[in-house]
Parts: C-alpha cells; structure tokens; sequence
C-alpha cells in the first residue's frame, strides 16, 4: 500500500489529531466500509490521518525517512487489523498506539533496554548555540527544547510528545500508549523535569 508523499505527511508535523467535531461526519461510514474490505474507504481514512500519526512518529524516530516507513507500516498494519477495530476507541486513538508502538520497537533495537528513570535522563545538549548577531534569544530556546526533548529515552519522550507537542488529553495519551493514567503522568512529570533541567542547564544560571 502507498501512502501519501512525504510533503503531505510532513504537512501536519506539529499538530494533534483533527478534532471529532472537524471530523467528516462519515468517518465512522468509511471505517465500516473498510472493515469490510472496502479499499477505497480505508484510502480515505489513510489521507485523513497520514499527517497526523507522522507527526507524532516523526519525533520518536531518528530519521525523517524512517518516520516515513513507520507511517507506512502504521497503515500497512492498520488495513491488516482492521476488520478487528471494534470502535471501542477512537480511530486515531487505535492508529496512534500503532505507530507509536512500531516507532518504539524501532529505537529498542538500536539501543539496549534500560529499567529506570537514571538511565533515561535527558543529556545537556551540546554548547552550540548560534551567535547572537545571528539568531535571535527566543531561536536559542526553541532549539534547545528541541535537544532536549530529542535526548529523552523513547518512554519518556512518547508521553511529553503526545501530552504536550501535539496536545493529547491524558486519558487518550495514556491509552496509546497502553499505560495506566497513574504511570502516564508519573513519566510525563519526569520528563517535564528532565526537559526543564536540561534547558536550565544550557541557558545558563542567568537566563
């Protein structure tokens, strides 16, 4: 299956999923139709949500051209399983948690598991920020955010990047990531700690 181009997906980086209240009132039509095999409804499906499950993948992996393969084996998968999507979530819900788990599975296999919250802090960013006459302060933060939300371990960049980044209620981020709400926010809480020590550690004392 082809998905969309990369542009298209790129396109909603950033962004969380498209409200229900935005949503075509035919969505659940179109999963119906798919889930009786019905391939041009599950196309429809596929450029609804494209850019919004790259989004989100594109932060958990390490290249844009993986971020790629992840969405569309997010979609690959998702076409496989869907006669078995009950609607017991939502749908973004159920193709978040199968891009996300793919993209996990994905930085386990470069680097060693680890067990606890030592091991996964977040690594000051290197002192590379642009000169002043080149690059204005607001510049500087903005990437040094991005640094150290890049440092964190997968497990606990997912929660910041669904709750934070693309603005995910904590039931649903939780869900995806097929957590409890009580371990969901224990590992949001220390990433936001670790994110903001890295930035403090960055800027300086008197930033």
């Amino acid at each position: 299956m082809k998905l969309a181009s990369r542009s298209l997906c790129a396109s909603g980086t950033g962004h969380g999923p498209v409200p229900d209240s935005e949503r075509p009132s035919g969505e659940r039509a179109l999963v119906e139709r798919a889930r009786q095999g019905q391939r041009e409804a599950f196309d429809s499906l596929v450029r609804a949500h494209a850019a919004g499950v790259y989004a989100v993948v594109s932060r958990l992996c390490a290249t844009a051209d993986e971020a790629e393969e992840v969405t569309q084996e997010t979609f690959l998968r998702a076409w496989r399983g869907i006669a078995q999507f009950k609607g017991d979530c939502q749908l973004f819900t159920w193709l978040y948690r199968i891009g996300v788990n793919e993209a996990l599975r994905r930085n386990q296999r470069r680097a060693p598991e680890v067990s606890s919250m030592d091991d996964h802090r977040a690594h000051t960013p290197a002192d590379s920020r642009p000169t002043p006459d080149l690059e204005a302060e607001q510049h500087d933060l903005r990437l040094a955010l991005d640094a150290a939300v890049r440092a964190l371990h997968p497990d606990y960049r997912a929660p910041l990047i669904l709750r934070d980044i693309e603005g995910l209620g904590t039931v649903q981020a939780a869900q995806i990531l097929d957590l409890s709400e009580a371990a969901f926010k224990s590992r949001l809480h220390r990433a936001r700690s670790a994110v903001r020590d890295a930035v403090a550690a960055y800027l300086g004392d008197g930033a």
